[in-house]
């Protein structure tokens, strides 16, 4: 599976669709640090906790994950998304 990486100068997320949260039966496990897009398919999960909920529950299920990074000198557009 390849995640995109989103940064910029202060913090970072991992993109993934809500569904896959769902499918692993972590999305409850999902801080308010974290954001989510206005249609609700997509989360952006910050990089120091919740991330890491998310890469636990792929290596439990065997799934291999690479990672795509979208990088930005600015603020991130995550920024403007309402939190998760």
């Amino acid at each position: 599976m390849e995640l995109n990486f989103h940064s910029d100068p202060g913090h970072g997320w991992l993109e993934i669709p809500t569904s896959v949260l769902v499918q692993l039966g972590i999305q409850t496990k999902i801080s308010a640090y974290s954001y989510i897009d206005t249609y609700g398919q997509t989360a952006f999960l910050e990089e120091d906790c919740d991330a890491g909920v998310l890469m636990d529950a792929l290596k439990d299920k065997g799934i291999t994950v690479t990672f795509k990074e979208l990088n930005t000198n600015n603020d991130s557009f995550i920024r403007n998304l309402p939190s998760f």
